[in-house]
């Protein structure tokens, strides 16, 4: 935790003045440094925070200190440039930290500067956590992630050293080469390439998009066809020259019954029993109980 470094305006005052006076004795002072220009006096205004009720007046009281404290969210903000986000947005989302900071800060339990920092920084890194990720990546597969990017830093920082192996990344991190491998698969999931990106090739320029390939229908096509040829088998002869001429030959049910001499109806009520035994069959289940066979007969259970 960050120790309390921020410095009252009296202070640095005595201090100006101790330095211009040697033989003044020096001042022990419990501020006696801060860390930040940017940390400003406000203990009174959060004691007078602190017991004001909701009201018009302590809404007034919280925003000066919202105010005077964004300085530090803004540069607390900057630490996280150049990684994909703009500095104004990531300076709003410090600038919620700082809010979500203020109104939870109870001045008995320490300087303001040591409870703010973490919570602004916490908010901004979950916001990449949360928002920043092209593909939803699991917390645990993020924590991955940053284990294996720390570990190559550090592997990589020695003079003359080369790319960490997975294992070598294993042993340093204390995790198993599959864990290692997911957080280095997470490293290339925080951004995407857009499938419209020209791929430049010695013969041609062609986007992403078409080096990827597409579902064949076809495929689904031969495995319901080998699914269903040997149900076909099994039926009877007049059945399979039903549902040949009403599939293959585009007849009509009407036509069928014209052909084999028998009615419209019985011709629909063939091809309904036939197509759902077939169907059992490729599915591979059993035939339900009740249901007529082909042949007029009905199946038992």
């Amino acid at each position: 935790m960050l120790n309390d470094l921020s410095t009252s305006r009296s202070d640095r005052h005595v201090r100006t003045e101790t330095a211009a006076r040697p033989d003044s004795p020096a001042r022990p002072s419990a501020h006696a440094k801060h860390r930040h220009d940017d940390a400003p006096d406000a203990a009174a205004e959060f004691a007078r925070l602190a017991e004001l009720d909701d009201g018009p007046e302590r809404d007034a009281v919280r925003d000066a200190l919202v105010t005077a404290w964004l300085p530090m969210a803004h540069r607390i903000a900057g630490r996280f440039r150049d990684r994909g986000e703009s500095v104004e947005d990531l300076r709003q989302v410090a600038a919620m930290g700082l809010v979500k900071a203020v109104d939870r800060y109870d001045p008995s339990r320490g300087a303001f500067e040591s409870y703010a920092v973490p919570t602004i920084t916490g908010e901004v890194k979950r916001h990449f956590r949360d928002r920043m990720w092209a593909l939803r990546v699991p917390r645990r597969v993020q924590d991955l992630r940053n284990k294996v990017r720390l570990a190559r830093r550090e592997l990589t920082s020695n003079p003359g050293a080369g790319e960490p192996t997975v294992a070598e990344i294993a042993a340093h991190t204390g995790l198993t080469e599959d864990e290692v491998g997911a957080g280095m698969e997470a490293l290339e999931s925080f951004s995407t390439l857009s499938l419209d990106a020209e791929l430049s090739s010695a013969d041609d320029t062609c986007s992403l998009a078409d080096t990827l390939g597409d579902v064949d229908s076809s495929y689904d096509v031969i495995v319901d066809r080998e699914a269903a040829k040997e149900g076909l088998r099994r039926l009877p002869e007049r059945e399979r020259a039903i549902l040949y001429m009403r599939f293959f030959e585009d007849m009509t049910q009407a036509r069928i019954a014209d052909v084999l001499g028998i009615s419209q109806m019985h011709v629909s009520r063939l091809i309904s029993r036939s197509c759902a035994r077939v169907r059992d069959e490729a599915l591979g289940e059993q035939p339900r109980a009740g249901r007529p066979d082909t042949d007029g007969r009905t199946r038992a259970a």
